[in-house]
């Protein structure tokens, strides 16, 4: 019986790691798709406020996306991705062919969805037998952003964008006082670094008034004066060209931190033009990176091919 058993398990275990092979392939033109989350990464992203015990729950396992510390072990689907985990995972498996009752799982909820801290094998041989539930002892973790199952690292990143512009928007009220105005950013946090500056902005110019200047002034003084005249450049040099997949707001906070930069080493009257010019000449990417990316996506099928066959053989 224990040899059948054990069997069974090292069949369910090739099976799993087959499918999890079958599934890189398929999505070599979209590896984000197959990768479980890492936890830290979304939390570095989302940046969660406090945390909240909620004890034994039932929890969907379609719904646990990620994990704390094995993301690299495991795909989205939980199936194992290299055969070092075999040892556990097939104890694990035997387990349930013996109707063995396994501990609870550890996971933290975050945004509607789960990471876990503790049982990537046994979610995984769970989800290998097609289980749709699973004991779990969660913890929820606070977040502004509802996260769906089948979201990327990719995806989180541009809902978390969006819920600052709109949070940027209501806060300065910027489609009232500028409305053919748009502002976009491809990654978190500049928003906040755009409301500093603007808030700068209104500093030095209400240190020549004897009042205190309102907000909407200040906005369309620091977009007229400051933000315009940058993005005006931008433009002109075509200077987005060198920066694939950003936008004019992150070419806006990086030319005016690196004219910061310039004025500091040689002096306040830095030219802007020449400021920003000289970060797309240092920044900007080389021609021959685009042929780079496109033959290592080429050559990406054949060297997950060898890798698998190398580890089998191990």
């Amino acid at each position: 019986m224990n040899d059948f058993i054990r069997e069974r398990a090292k069949r369910d275990f090739e099976k799993a790691r087959m499918q999890e092979f079958i599934d890189r392939i398929t999505g070599i033109f979209n590896p984000q798709a197959t990768e479980l989350l890492s936890l830290d990464d979304v939390k570095e992203i989302i940046k969660p406020r406090g945390e909240k015990y909620l004890g034994i729950k039932t929890v969907e396992i379609d719904k646990i996306v990620g994990s704390e510390g094995r993301y690299l072990d495991f795909n989205k689907k939980f199936l194992p991705k290299h055969s070092i985990t075999r040892n556990r995972w097939e104890s694990i498996d035997s387990a349930h062919l013996k109707y063995k009752e396994l501990p609870p799982v550890k996971l933290y909820e975050v945004g509607g969805v789960y990471f876990v801290r503790d049982g990537n094998h046994r979610i995984s041989v769970a989800k290998s037998r097609d289980a749709k539930f699973i004991d779990a002892e969660v913890t929820s973790l606070n977040s502004h952003i509802e996260i769906t199952p089948d979201m990327t690292i990719n995806d989180i990143i541009k809902k978390v964008i969006e819920y600052e512009y709109k949070d940027f928007k209501k806060k300065t009220r910027l489609k009232e006082i500028l409305p053919d105005v748009d502002i976009y950013f491809s990654t978190p946090g500049r928003y906040d670094e755009l409301y500093e500056h603007i808030l700068v902005h209104k500093y030095y110019i209400n240190m020549d008034k004897d009042y205190e200047i309102p907000f909407e002034e200040a906005l369309i003084s620091w977009y007229k004066n400051v933000y315009k005249p940058i993005i005006d450049i931008i433009r002109e040099e075509d200077i987005l060209d060198m920066f694939p997949d950003r936008t004019e707001g992150d070419l806006y906070i990086w030319s005016v931190r690196h004219w910061d930069d310039l004025k500091r080493q040689y002096g306040q009257n830095y030219d802007l033009k020449d400021a920003v010019t000289k970060f797309a000449r240092e920044h900007g990417s080389s021609g021959n990176k685009p042929l780079k990316k496109f033959f290592k996506t080429i050559l990406s099928p054949f060297l997950a091919i060898k890798k698998f066959f190398t580890n089998q053989n191990k």
